[in-house]
């Protein structure tokens, strides 16, 4: 069995299409049996792989359809739709001819079990990125009408902030050259271009928070994706050449990859639309009209030279943990982000070095961080409160200025300076993004000019440094800029002369609305088109009703304006359409028999403008549930239907909803049962995870292309090969919702949380036509990208849609010795269209300090963050080769990161198993992984459910990925308004988190476990009496039900704090978690006992024997 390593650009497998640079098994070599996460290969030569030419079915084609018995209520009218020629758009399967990527050579490797001494499945080497610069445009989205409060919402927790003391950049006192630039008069008019719009009205927001981008990066000069060069000689980061005094732009940058996205777009649509947003996120000087600067001196611009060897592997970002202040279980703990403005004392990003003070272990946080605890001796390591990511060792004022790690955040706080550095320390390098989280402040300015760097297309940021008032210094390329007339002005302040008080450079999370430039094409109404399984199997589910009542009640809320457009298609052997044009008294139904060649009837008239044909709207949502009661066809056509639907919202893009509950079976896409049933409870690996077919990657990105992303929820009790059908949502940018055994009457909380789900994914903020960003300082190189986008060019992610609950993730590699650089930075730049058609830009920075010792970079990890990764990379892994030898690789990774840091900075040998204090709850995350559904053996879980897991690993925010991982366990027949919160005049108890074994558990208690999507409550059967009557209603333990999946409300202060607890744990999060309330003869006590990680079940070692186990591989 050959195993392939976890550089894959979204997991995605099988050709043509690949998504990005950097794909899948067949353009990566596996790994050898001595390879892991951590391992180094040779150098290896790309080769051109010919795309397959482009394959368009026919358009304008007579196409029949045979008439059919169509049910019917009332009013509602049926049309047979016969025939007629389309001209409508082609749908691409395959790239334009001739289009070649880069990609690396394949070869084959066995796998060996991590017990063995010798070989041990291992990551392979990450490729140098090297993409043309390109400044990301971003646009945010409005924020509309605020749907009604109900029994739960969605709310994000507002972030505190701690003042700090001013923090300015340095302004030099002495005047530098401002030839040709126009003296500033006291009596003359500010600018007036300048809008510092504060968010929901209110005096101006200064450093709100910032959300976080997903990753895209601009790296100029960079080689292509490929294998790690063994040697480079320094070079210049001068800026482009051109003279002092030019004023046209720097020379363009060239990539490395071709800049073809391999989506052929159809006819009727502009060609180019989906190749332009690289030029306009990065090409030009888009809002720069000042002119170029000279080269600044070499004092000010130091050679730094490309470590030699082959480049370490960064880790693949995908857990994520934020600061704790408003995470799902989490208590909220106080922050260092102000929220008004700070000012730089520093005058030069080159002299950030006295701020990084204290980083050779002088620093006493350092030191505790890095202090050696024995795991064998340090039983009870987990805190009783939520873990605090760490803090970067920066100057006070620079680190509270720094971004949000809710927003943006880094497996390592201290950033090794050279390759071979990461190399020894055995830890992965990445970054985890949750860029359009909700944020109750957030800073918008309005201008007419966008300060950006001339030469790396960087956002003017906190962290660049002001030469003088008429000169910056870009803090990842360190090109000298100048100071545009209109950014002297501060709108904040009304005051002229003051560049670095303006809000752009106080904020660490900004938006800006972009002008026109930033523009493709106008911006297009938001369409939202609905797709429903009508089959026999969806009508017994009842599903219809909820979606539709669902719908009926929040039409008024869905984000947009008066130009909101609206649609739906039903579809089971045949496809149905809606028209809905202004006039018609009744809606009417068209039916297309012919799923061979789909077209579109009246294709005018089936996406319609929602406030001027609502009633229509309301009258067929009302009616579609009884329409189809007497069905009885059982085939589905989803492939089609899809077809259907990606040409009709072709023009103008948006979003397409589909609710399916069974396997395809008929026409392009059908799919055939592959679960094999009797590999559930004890085979140790597992065969299905890859998609049967390409067929939906290949229509995901076809949407892609034309801005279309596609949502899909599926319920259904039986099998229905999620691992082919999520593809539609992954590679689109699009959400996968799954709920199984879903029936409306037999199985209500699902039904609750079908309702509570929909309701929060249709009034949730949304961005349309979005592309993203990640940049870094140079010496720095990203690749490898995790979530659900597709990489249009070697850094670019399109974003058909993007929401507020998805998460992203990246990995990075020291591409270039970072010796002479004390700090770097992190810039993330989301370019979307809001649904009120405003197009911004979302930009969040980071700053973290550059080390040169390995025990700096133990003591500056994030044990969190490197769980997320792991897990991200363990999927791709899980699915490019297998799944056994994904859970190697993640012991291997322990095993190595431990090894690395006994043999590197403990100076005394000691026995036991020793870990940095940065990095001791690692081995039980990773245990917690290897039980955690998806990479799971020994146990009873569907293939669809394994594969959902995986779903939810690579999209959400590591907040709420780490609860997925290593559930939360309170105590809450005791509760308390000791250490309470109070929030909203609500008081919310915080009862201690207690570690994951049964020793914690005592019969006459009650246990709350938080596993992020479900809450299960175990009542022990000696529990206080009080308990059963002041919380659960009952008498006592015998009257209480086998199962009950709500808190009665209870007159009592007891019952008032439990239901206080357990709506404070659901309103943290974008999705609603069921409530089981269970005892010791409930089916679901198993689902208790299985969270409970640090115990040993039949198939898993307990937490003590995987310590064991560790301690052996790491003295071998």
């Amino acid at each position: 069995m050959s195993s392939t390593g976890y550089n894959s650009q979204n997991g995605g497998s099988g050709p043509p299409y690949s998504n990005g640079p950097v794909q899948n098994s067949l353009i990566y070599s596996p790994p050898l049996a001595s390879q892991g996460y951590h391992s180094v290969l040779p150098g290896s030569y790309p080769q051109l792989i010919p795309a397959k030419a482009a394959q368009h079915p026919g358009h304008g084609q007579q196409i029949s359809s045979v008439p059919q018995t169509v049910p019917q209520l009332g009013g509602l009218q049926t049309v047979h739709q016969l025939s007629g020629p389309q001209n409508v758009p082609p749908l691409s399967n395959y790239p334009v001819s001739g289009q070649t990527i880069n990609r690396p050579p394949m070869g084959h490797a066995p796998v060996a079990s991590p017990q063995q001494t010798g070989a041990r499945p291992r990551m392979p080497p990450p490729p140098q990125n090297t993409a043309g610069e390109a400044a990301p445009a971003v646009s945010n989205a409005s924020q509309g009408n605020v749907p009604p409060q109900s029994n739960w919402q969605y709310f994000p927790t507002p972030l505190s902030h701690v003042q700090p003391q001013p923090f300015a950049n340095h302004i030099y006192s002495s005047a530098g050259s401002t030839s040709g630039q126009p003296s500033y008069q006291s009596n003359s008019n500010p600018p007036t271009a300048h809008q510092y719009v504060a968010p929901f009205g209110g005096p101006p927001l200064h450093n709100s928070l910032m959300s976080q981008g997903p990753p895209p990066m601009s790296q100029p000069g960079r080689q292509p994706l490929g294998a790690p060069p063994t040697s480079s000689p320094s070079r210049s980061l001068a800026p482009p050449p051109g003279p002092p005094g030019s004023t046209a732009p720097p020379p363009p940058l060239q990539s490395a990859l071709p800049k073809h996205d391999g989506i052929s777009a159809p006819p009727s649509s502009d060609s180019s639309l989906h190749n332009s947003y690289d030029t306009i996120e990065g090409g030009g000087s888009m809002g720069m009209v000042h002119p170029a600067q000279p080269p600044p001196p070499p004092s000010q611009n130091p050679q730094i030279t490309r470590s030699v060897g082959s480049a370490y592997p960064a880790l693949p970002p995908g857990y994520q943990n934020v600061f704790p202040a408003s995470g799902p279980g989490l208590a909220p703990a106080p922050q260092q982000y102000p929220n008004r403005p700070q000012q730089i004392t520093q005058p030069s990003i080159n002299n950030l070095a006295s701020s990084v003070g204290g980083l050779s272990l002088h620093h006493s946080q350092q030191l505790d961080e890095l202090r050696a605890l024995n795991l064998l001796q340090e039983r009870n390591i987990l805190p009783p409160t939520p873990l605090k990511a760490p803090t970067p060792c920066l100057q006070e004022d620079i680190r509270n200025l720094n971004c949000n790690p809710e927003l943006f955040r880094c497996t390592l706080t201290n950033i090794p300076q050279t390759q071979a550095l990461l190399n020894k320390a055995k830890l992965p390098l990445g970054l985890l993004l949750h860029p359009f989280k909700d944020l109750s402040q957030l800073p918008v300015v309005t201008s007419s000019t966008i300060v950006r760097c001339r030469s790396c297309r960087t956002y003017i940021n906190p962290f660049v440094s002001f030469l003088d008032q008429r000169r910056w210094k870009c803090n990842l390329c360190y090109r000298v800029n100048d100071v545009p007339e209109e950014f002297m002005y501060n709108p904040v302040t009304r005051a002229y002369g003051e560049p670095h008080k303006r809000p752009e450079v106080q904020n660490a999370t900004i938006e800006f609305m972009a002008p026109s430039e930033y523009m493709l094409r106008p911006p297009q109404p938001p369409v939202y088109l609905f797709m429903l399984d009508v089959s026999h199997n969806a009508v017994e589910t009842g599903y219809l009703n909820t979606v539709c009542q669902t719908l009926l009640d929040n039409l008024d809320w869905l984000p947009g304006n008066t130009r909101t457009k609206i649609g739906f298609i039903t579809f089971d052997s045949t496809i149905h359409f809606y028209s809905l044009q202004e006039g018609l008294s009744q809606p009417q139904m068209l039916v297309v028999s012919d799923i061979d060649d789909i077209f579109i009837p009246m294709p005018e008239n089936l996406l319609v403008n929602l406030n001027e044909c609502k009633e229509l709207v309301q009258d067929l949502l009302k009616n579609l549930p009884q329409m189809f009661t007497k069905s009885s066809e059982t085939q589905s056509a989803l492939g089609p239907a899809l077809q259907a639907a990606y040409k009709l919202t072709s023009p103008t893009g948006g979003r397409i909803t589909v609710f399916q509950t069974q396997l395809p079976s008929l026409g392009a896409g059908a799919l055939k049962p592959r679960e094999e049933p009797n590999q559930k409870s004890s085979a140790k690996e597992i065969h299905n995870l890859k998609p049967a077919t390409d067929f939906y990657k290949k229509l995901a990105l076809d949407c892609s292309g034309q801005q279309i992303a596609v949502d899909l929820f599926l319920l259904s009790g039986r099998y229905s090969d999620l691992a082919s059908l999520g593809c539609i949502s992954r590679y689109s940018a699009g959400s996968v919702y799954y709920y199984r055994a879903y029936h409306n009457e037999h199985n209500p909380v699902q039904v609750e949380k079908l309702q509570k789900e929909l309701k929060r994914y249709l009034t949730r903020k949304i961005g349309f036509e979005s592309v993203m960003r990640i940049r870094c300082t140079k010496g720095l190189s990203i690749h490898t990208f995790h979530g659900n986008f597709f990489v249009r060019s070697t850094d670019l992610l399109s974003l058909p849609n993007v929401n507020p609950d998805a998460g992203y993730a990246v990995q990075m590699s020291v591409e270039e010795n970072l010796t002479d650089t004390p700090v770097v930075s992190f810039q993330s730049a989301l370019l979307y269209t809001s649904s009120k058609g405003e197009r911004r830009i979302r930009v969040h920075t980071m700053c973290l300090p550059v080390v040169s010792a390995v025990s700096d970079v133990y003591a500056g990890a994030d044990v969190q963050a490197i769980t997320g990764l792991l897990a991200n990379m363990a999927v791709d892994r899980s699915i490019t080769s297998s799944l056994s030898d994904a859970r190697d690789a993640l012991i291997n990774a322990v095993v190595d990161s431990l090894s690395a840091y006994r043999s590197s900075v403990l100076t005394v040998q000691q026995p036991g198993l020793l870990v940095p204090h940065s990095l001791r709850l690692l081995p039980m995350f990773v245990l917690a992984l290897l039980k955690q559904k998806a990479f799971q053996t020994g146990t009873n879980a569907s293939l669809d459910e394994r594969i959902f897991a995986m779903c939810q690993i690579k999209n959400q925010p590591l907040l709420h990925l780490l609860l997925m991982i290593h559930s939360n366990l309170y105590r809450v027949d005791n509760l308390t308004d000791e250490g309470a919160l109070n929030i909203n005049d609500r008081t919310i108890p915080q009862p201690p988190i207690l570690q994951l074994s049964v020793e914690k558990l005592n019969r006459d208690g009650a246990y709350l476990m938080d596993a992020g999507s479900v809450l299960i409550l175990w009542v022990g059967r000696n529990c206080g009496q009080n308990f059963f009557t002041q919380v659960l209603g009952v008498p006592n333990y015998v009257s209480m039900p086998v199962e009950m999946n709500q808190l009665p409300e209870l007159d009592t202060a007891e019952s008032a704090r439990a239901i206080a607890f357990v709506s404070w744990l659901r309103e943290q999060r974008p999705f609603f978690p069921t409530l089981h309330i269970i005892r010791d003869e409930s089916p679901l006590k198993v689902a208790f006992t299985q969270n409970m990680i640090e115990d040993r079940t039949e198939s898993a070692l307990s937490y003590y024997e995987f310590l064991l186990h560790l301690q052996q591989q790491v003295n071998k």
